[in-house]
């Protein structure tokens, strides 16, 4: 398999930088609210004691912001905090910068957290799940402690702000922000909940025209992308947008050969409908989220015909395919079945569609 330049996780680049022996800071988005802003809770960037950047907490002003905060924080040895309006935020090139209000930390502590955030990069390089609990008491510098969840462990007497508020962050996998109030006018315990979930796996089975243009989509809009062929010339990295993994292998033997869960979507765009039905028979009773097979409304007739017959899978198994793949949006460039399928995996994702036969536009 070739992974092309597949970036590190944030944590990963965390660890990296402990272990380098460089000062550096975190700098955490905790809130992003009341408008649109450039990057949502639980972003993380490292920024070097030179105000050198990897990663991004949005870019601009924020940006520069927590930039400059972060020389500070490393000759300090303190983290800062602070709010940023954009609304009122003005750039002769760009004119009025996007509305919202953003809370931005800026740890220089994270070394003493070695451990929590070698364990975040290990879940994530392994596709598992955790949630990150990132604490800050407001004195006179911010106090920051970093804990570490798994979603099956979550305590039933766990401090503020409680089991509850942590498990329905983790059920609707979105970080936020809680705030207890003190005495005074500022908040004195903040508690950001951040769920730790990998990307949705994508196997895409054929990397010619529409395999390209769907890896291409799918990368755009959070899906990690693996491509499988048995031609060397469909499986080159330069094909595929950063972070692809291909795989020039028998195509249906590695469908069957890979690991799946419920967060992994198969996509079977080969070079022609034996190979399409192979693969759909090695992976059309795997516990995955998705199976979509392309092909016009008269090759998934005969394919179904020819399953149900030999006994490969039931009616309501077949039926779950989605096949013709794609919803109908009448797509007929390469371009814009990509769009198509793209939109598909989405809704399935997001809306938790079920496929239902229909008479969609015919498919090659």
């Amino acid at each position: 398999m070739n992974s092309k330049n597949r970036p590190a996780s944030i944590h990963q680049r965390i660890v990296e930088f402990i272990d380098g022996g460089r000062p550096f800071a975190v700098a955490l988005v905790l809130n992003a609210a009341e408008g649109s802003t450039p990057q949502k809770a639980g972003v993380r960037a490292v920024i070097d004691a030179t105000g050198k950047i990897w990663g991004t907490i949005g870019g601009g002003f924020v940006e520069g912001q927590a930039q400059e905060y972060a020389v500070d924080a490393c000759k300090s040895g303190k983290p800062i905090l602070f709010d940023f309006d954009l609304a009122n935020t003005y750039s002769r090139d760009a004119g009025a910068i996007c509305g919202g209000n953003m809370r931005i930390l800026v740890d220089p502590t994270a070394a003493e957290n070695r451990d929590f955030y070698a364990r975040a990069a290990e879940t994530v390089a392994r596709r598992q799940r955790g949630i990150i609990l990132t604490t800050v008491r407001t004195a006179e510098h911010p106090q920051v402690k970093s804990e570490w969840f798994d979603p099956e462990a979550i305590p039933s007497d766990a401090a503020f702000p409680g089991a509850d508020n942590i498990r329905s962050c983790m059920a609707r996998e979105t970080p936020q922000l809680f705030v207890e109030p003190g005495g005074g006018a500022s908040p004195t315990l903040q508690v950001l909940v951040e769920p730790v979930i990998p990307k949705p796996m994508l196997l895409i089975a054929g990397g010619g025209h529409i395999g390209q243009a769907l890896a291409l989509q799918a990368n755009l809009v959070g899906f990690d992308i693996t491509v499988v062929d048995d031609r060397t010339e469909f499986t080159d990295p330069a094909l595929f947008p950063d972070g692809t993994t291909t795989c020039c292998k028998d195509i249906p033997k590695q469908i069957a050969d890979l690991s799946v869960g419920n967060d992994t979507y198969v996509v079977l765009v080969t070079r022609g409908h034996k190979l399409d039905a192979e693969g759909l028979e090695a992976c059309i009773h795997a516990p995955v989220a998705y199976v979509g097979m392309i092909g016009s409304d008269r090759k998934v007739s005969l394919i179904r015909e020819n399953f149900l017959e030999s006994g490969l899978a039931t009616a309501e198994e077949f039926d779950r395919v989605f096949t013709p793949i794609g919803l109908d949006i009448g797509a007929v460039t390469v371009s814009e079945i990509a769009a198509s399928i793209t939109a598909e995996l989405i809704a399935v994702r997001r809306k938790g569609i079920s496929h239902k036969p229909s008479d969609a536009t015919e498919q090659s």
